[in-house]
């Protein structure tokens, strides 16, 4: 049994929103990992079906949705309790990220999630148009409340496997190919050193490349939306648009893309969901695969904190970046099943808990292609065998999502007045030495596989033979 280490003690009230999936496998490494006291912990949820947890341990547990109307006053009560700077942990769906955050901030207390959420309605609002509903346009909310009020209580945005993990593990790529590419220039300190390194080694994108090989013990019932992570926060991200970083070096656009007409620049979507957009990619364990392209946060955080511009502030350099996600194969049914049906979802939504899974890793990393060396994969092949061994609750998705919780908890107590930070500006040394015990085998891998490898084939395709990393090639059409 490995020794875990107490990473810090939280002297406030500690409240966690949502005990779903993820809410129950943080719940043990809080306790691992934090000196607190137990009966200033709290835990809110509308869903009382895994309360026994916690009355086990003596939390309490308020059973309730966090809305617009009770927010303030709900958490105000919990998190502004005499004594010690209070943490709020907010793992839920359907509450907003930027209205919470906000209001921590302004009583002085930690904040961290795992997604920027939006109040009911947002995702499936057809009055908004696919612009308005893209994570594009959540983080420029964001991004706009940290310009207006800099500074202050920490509050760590977007922090849990992905986005969140794969941040860091782009900086730890990106190390280890200057190494290999024999770059003799000095670590990078700031975030232009980073994009300059990037531009340097001649990086051209960043896959996000996911490979879920997690079986479940009994075949997918009909018309159940089976997954081995929270089936509403999938559903909601994949019927958003795709949308992807756009990189400098593409040269060819979709028909159907549309670009933004404010905020920061670094991205693109397209008219179509993500979840029914597929992209070519490349794991250890899958090899060529075909991946979602599931809009997440950090397509556009990563493009943008690597964007080198000019004295006049135009971009000459962007990489490319975007999900290729390959979920369980009862989840690739289920998107299979819903789409059939134009969209229409399955009323009945069933996560796979460890318990139920056969064997399997959920295989996440990061590519980074387009160098001299091709392309290089960088990440974690966590098995659910080993999952079981470290943390309970959990299947190996969770537990990379929980553990990125765990280890941006670390970096906001000991960074505590570091204002609005995302994933891409924190210490990636640190986070990882909190993370990587939690992460199965941490391996990278070149490959000389390109989206070209094996085409044309037996029919005739629009490709670009000239550069095989062009988007134009990467994506399914």
């Amino acid at each position: 049994m490995p020794h875990w280490p107490r990473h810090a003690r939280i002297d406030g009230p500690i409240v966690m929103i949502g005990f779903g999936s993820i809410g129950k496998g943080t719940l043990p490494l809080i306790e691992r990992h934090f000196e607190f006291d137990k009966s200033r912990f709290i835990v809110i949820d509308p869903d009382d079906s895994d309360r026994k947890l916690l009355d086990e341990r003596g939390i309490r547990f308020l059973h309730l949705a966090i809305t617009r109307d009770n927010y303030r006053d709900t958490l105000g009560k919990l998190l502004k309790e005499v004594g010690g700077q209070g943490f709020c942990v907010n793992l839920s769906v359907d509450t907003s990220s930027l209205d919470i955050m906000r209001f921590c901030r302004e009583i002085g207390a930690l904040y961290i999630d795992t997604v920027i959420e939006p109040w009911p309605g947002f995702y499936f609002d057809k009055s908004l148009g696919p612009e308005a509903r893209s994570n594009y346009a959540l983080r420029e909310t964001v991004l706009a409340e940290r310009r207006a009020n800099p500074g202050g209580s920490t509050a760590v945005s977007c922090c849990g496997a992905n986005p969140g993990m794969v941040s860091w593990f782009v900086k730890q790529a990106l190390v280890n190919l200057a190494g290999d590419l024999g770059d003799k220039a000095e670590a990078p300190k700031t975030r232009e050193d980073w994009g300059r390194l990037a531009q340097r080694l001649g990086v051209k994108g960043v896959h996000i490349a996911e490979r879920d090989t997690q079986r479940a013990k009994s075949p997918k019932p009909r018309n159940v939306f089976v997954n081995t992570w929270s089936v509403e926060g999938f559903l909601s991200e994949g019927m958003q648009p795709a949308e992807l970083g756009w990189g400098t070096h593409e040269t060819w656009k979709p028909a159907n893309a549309g670009a933004h007409q404010a905020g920061c620049g670094a991205a693109i979507y397209l008219n179509q969901p993500g979840a029914n957009t597929r992209v070519r990619s490349w794991t250890p364990t899958a090899l060529g695969q075909f991946g979602f392209l599931v809009t997440h946060n950090e397509s556009i955080s990563i493009a943008d904190y690597y964007t080198v511009r000019d004295g006049a502030g135009a971009p000459v350099y962007r990489p490319t970046c975007h999900y290729a996600y390959h979920p369980c194969d009862d989840a690739v049914l289920s998107l299979h099943e819903m789409f059939g049906r134009a969209g229409a979802m399955q009323e009945e939504h069933h996560i796979l808990g460890e318990t139920e899974i056969l064997d399997g890793i959920d295989e996440l990393g990061v590519l980074l292609y387009g160098h001299k060396r091709n392309a290089y994969w960088y990440g974690s092949q966590l098995s659910v065998e080993e999952t079981r061994e470290i943390a309970p609750y959990q299947n190996a998705t969770g537990l990379q999502v929980t553990s990125a919780v765990l280890a941006g908890m670390v970096w906001a107590l000991e960074n505590p007045k570091a204002g609005i930070v995302e994933a891409d500006e924190m210490d990636y040394r640190r986070c990882l030495e909190v993370q990587t015990p939690y992460l199965g085998p941490v391996i990278g891998a070149y490959t000389d596989w390109t989206p070209l490898t094996g085409r044309p084939g037996l029919f005739p395709e629009d490709i670009d033979t000239s550069d095989p990393w062009q988007f134009r090639n990467v994506l399914v059409r």
